[in-house]
């Protein structure tokens, strides 16, 4: 795909990683942690279809195709697939992406 807009494929490694953001937030304030898991699922959303590149490369990984998203402290790391954006994990961002995490959704 190129030019116009690319569409954004969350994988079930993705979508279990924001499930488990929402529960830890849940704890304190339920009706913020649907809210924060919504604002990062917009944010990528928002972005990323009309601009691929937006994210900077994973530092850890060190591949043009996998990049990420910073949006308030947690990391949305995405893959750029030549026909979409393979949303790969979501995370804190203190943590490193680990190989196990992009190994996970090969296997998918």
């Amino acid at each position: 795909m190129s030019g116009g807009t690319w569409e954004l494929h969350w994988t079930a490694e993705s979508l279990e990683r924001l499930s488990e953001i929402e529960e830890f937030i849940a704890r304190d304030c339920p009706e913020r942690a649907v809210r924060f898991v919504e604002l990062i699922i917009d944010h990528a959303e928002d972005i990323l279809p009309h601009n691929h590149l937006a994210g900077r490369i994973v530092p850890e990984i060190g591949n043009p195709l996998i990049r990420e998203l910073i949006l308030k402290g947690y990391r949305i790391v995405y893959q750029i697939k030549p026909n979409c954006i393979e949303m790969l994990s979501v995370f804190e961002g203190h943590r490193l992406l680990r190989s196990t995490d992009l190994q996970k959704n090969h296997r998918e």
